[in-house]
């Protein structure tokens, strides 16, 4: 918003008109100090450039507890400037984990030092820990390969494509005109490109952070080599070793599910999920899905859609891979439930790490110009990650998964290649529902009607 913004001082003016100046700018951050929240969330911008929309539950959930965060403490309260604000911002907007969480965490450290910012963090990440961690359970009760709950959940995968669109939005516009960047464009459509080649997505990211560092300097020549020698190097890869394995992006941390492997997997994956937790999905997904084979794809499908649902950050599907990771190697639920704590620790684990004990040095570094904009790169970059991620699970969505019905009888196969063309519709009118309707109680009645519209089209 306009108000947010502080007029640079000049550089060459009287006292007097410094003084004035001054006097001028004061002024102004007190009134936007003193502003009123915007009363229609769902017509107004929001304070970060996003226009609310409240039927994406991560999202909406994400910008209204922030949202929140500064009218209280900032507005209201004036713990600290608004110009302060969005930089603090600016600094949690590139480390890995939850903005929401780490500026809890902060204001907890300005309140009662490290203990005070230990403590608002893991206020904020419990409710949704326990909330997932009850889903979890009732997921196990249910069964794995219950029709009636699988049935309930074809109608949810188009929160998460429209999730991606709004993301993208954001990520893909110049950080001061707000425009369109057609190089961010770029780089999220290579990223999706290099994922569909089996390229380590982490390399993409890097890769591009560095050449839209060299591209917002004008270094056309070496940003254009550097393009061009990502696809050399991945052809001679190619003639010399072969396509690239589809574990490729695996370390092998976690090839069993044992507690000391989950918490090592929550830590990178953690450590990884710059942009959000869609960076760290790909990951954990061919880690324990891919290369450890110890959890089915469907039930990691499951693990997300259940994650898109809950009032909570999205890094907490990482709880209920644990829980359904350890539960299914032995069967004991007390196995699984420590499986959950533990990849929860090491997921969250980074977050609070960064958050608590580097803010001063980290405040310092988001100043700098040439990390800015290599952030920035990798930002576009994320967005083709999401989008492979989100085509996956629409896929998944509508033709279900080939696993429940590879090794079953020919009726039965029929039976569920037959179910393709109800699941289609049934996304696209849930999508268009997810755009048209801004209400926010529009995700809750989609969740209600998707599953017993599930019930009658898929469960005979």
């Amino acid at each position: 918003m306009a108000s947010d913004q502080i007029p640079p001082e000049p550089t060459a003016v009287s006292d007097d008109q410094k003084t004035d100046v001054e006097s001028q700018n004061k002024k102004l951050e007190i009134d936007a100090l003193h502003q009123e929240p915007p009363s229609n969330p769902d017509h107004d911008d929001d304070h970060f450039g996003f226009r609310d929309n409240t039927n994406v539950p991560k999202l909406s959930y994400l910008l209204a507890q922030i949202a929140l965060i500064k009218d209280k403490l900032v507005v209201r309260d004036k713990w600290i400037t608004l110009a302060r604000f969005q930089r603090v911002f600016a600094i949690y907007q590139i480390l890995p984990g939850p903005e929401a969480a780490e500026l809890c965490m902060f204001f907890g450290c300005l309140s009662a030092g490290r203990i005070g910012g230990i403590i608002a963090g893991v206020a904020f990440a419990l409710p949704g820990f326990v909330l997932m961690l009850l889903a979890s359970y009732l997921y196990s009760l249910a069964g794995f390969e219950n029709a009636y709950f699988n049935a309930s959940f074809r109608a949810l995968q188009p929160i998460i494509l429209r999730a991606t669109h709004k993301i993208a939005d954001h990520s893909v516009r110049k950080q001061d005109s707000k425009k369109v960047d057609p190089f961010l464009v770029i780089a999220a459509i290579c990223t999706a490109v290099n994922m569909a080649l089996r390229i380590n997505i982490f390399i993409s990211l890097g890769l591009y952070g560095v050449l839209y560092t060299l591209i917002s300097r004008r270094l056309w020549i070496p940003a254009g080599a550097l393009f061009l020698l990502q696809y050399v190097a991945y052809a001679l890869y190619v003639v010399f070793k072969g396509i690239p394995s589809p574990v490729s992006l695996a370390l092998g941390i976690a090839k069993t599910p044992s507690l000391i492997n989950l918490f090592v997997l929550g830590l990178v994956a953690g450590t990884l999920s710059f942009g959000g937790a869609y960076t760290a999905i790909p990951f954990v997904q061919v880690e324990a899905v891919l290369m450890g084979a110890w959890l089915p794809q469907s039930v990691f499908i499951d693990g997300i859609a259940i994650g898109n649902i809950l009032p909570a950050p999205l890094v907490i599907f990482a709880t209920f891979v644990g829980f359904q990771g350890a539960y299914l190697a032995d069967g004991n639920l007390g196995n699984a439930f420590a499986g959950a704590v533990v990849i929860t620790l090491g997921m969250f684990f980074p977050c609070f790490l960064f958050t608590i004990a580097g803010h001063e040095l980290l405040e310092k570094l988001v100043r700098n110009k040439f990390l800015a904009s290599f952030f920035d790169g990798l930002c576009g970059s994320v967005i083709g990650v999401i989008g492979v991620i989100a085509m996956q699970i629409l896929k998944a969505s509508v033709e279900g998964m080939l696993g429940r019905v590879k090794e079953k009888q020919l009726d039965e196969a029929i039976t569920a290649a037959a179910q393709v063309g109800p699941a289609a519709v049934l996304y696209v009118l849930a999508l268009v529902v997810l755009y048209k309707f801004t209400n926010k109680y529009t995700s809750l009645l989609l969740v209600t009607v998707g599953a017993v519209a599930g019930q009658f089209l898929f469960v005979d």
